[in-house]
């Protein structure tokens, strides 16, 4: 796929992985409508893209009216859309039990509920264009389910099935519309830094749990999200359904495809020395 001229949507814009993919976009000559909810930090990668048309949007995904408004905004800024980039997400520590339930709720509306409803709003006009991708960004834990990780797990692998599902109903239908599913593994972001706190916990467990968040960060948060940009970039423009981001990635999905029950034992030791 082509992307100089085209116009590119992205949600969560303002730092990391969106960042890397909208500098890389711009790269090729693709103009930009960024998305997040800090405006500082969308206004901060527009300053920092080349020669290109950009528009900011100030958006919370969560909530549905912004959602289904942003089509709107975006083609009165640039008239046209040829890739939605769903990036943005957030992240939850804890099991399943300290976790509650209005959390829950708050970390699917933003990571699964807004990437549908997105997809749901922009895809007639995506299927306008003579060419247009919808692009998921998943998980390396939308392929593998470590523990303590079940509300995130639970968004990444919906994000994953129902990319997979979208991409075969628009391939049978004869659609020009792509749909990307992405699967990144330890990227040099803050999602790690601002994840959400579970309430049930005691003290000792909430100071346990922000030294292991420290620790993981720190052994496994290390591609930099411009790098990370520029592999999923060259992935859509190859055409790649699937695009896996990084050697832990690569190698936790081979495991789980050779051992899809027992992955853990494995991946679980070499995580934790």
């Amino acid at each position: 796929m082509k992307l100089g001229g085209r116009t590119a949507v992205i949600t969560g814009a303002g730092s990391g992985i969106g960042r890397g993919i909208a500098l890389a976009l711009a790269k090729r000559g693709c103009n930009l409508a960024l998305a997040d909810v800090n405006q500082a930090g969308i206004d901060e990668t527009a300053a920092m893209v080349g020669n290109v048309a950009v528009s900011t949007h100030r958006i919370d995904v969560g909530d549905r009216e912004q959602c289904l408004a942003l089509p709107a905004a975006v083609l009165a800024a640039h008239g046209s859309v040829d890739l939605l980039f769903n990036n943005a997400g957030v992240a939850i520590g804890g099991t399943f039990e300290q976790v509650d339930e209005a959390d829950f709720d708050w970390l699917m509306g933003i990571n699964f509920a807004a990437v549908v409803r997105l997809t749901r709003a922009f895809l007639p006009h995506l299927k306008t264009r003579d060419a247009a991708r919808i692009v998921n960004t998943s998980s390396l834990f939308g392929l593998i389910a470590p523990p303590n990780n079940t509300a995130y797990c639970a968004s990444k692998f919906a994000v994953r099935g129902f990319s997979e599902s979208l991409r075969n109903e628009l391939a049978l239908a004869g659609s020009k519309v792509g749909v990307v599913v992405v699967h990144p593994g330890g990227i040099s972001t803050s999602i790690a830094k601002n994840a959400r706190a579970p309430k049930h916990v005691t003290d000792a467990e909430a100071v346990e749990a922000e030294a292991m968040r420290a620790e993981f960060e720190k052994k496994f948060l290390k591609m930099p999200p411009e790098r990370a940009g520029e592999i999923i970039v060259s992935g859509v423009e190859k055409d790649r359904p699937r695009i896996i981001v990084g050697n832990d990635a690569k190698l936790g999905a081979l495991i789980e495809r050779l051992a899809p029950v027992s992955y853990w034992k494995f991946l679980g030791r070499s995580m934790s020395a």
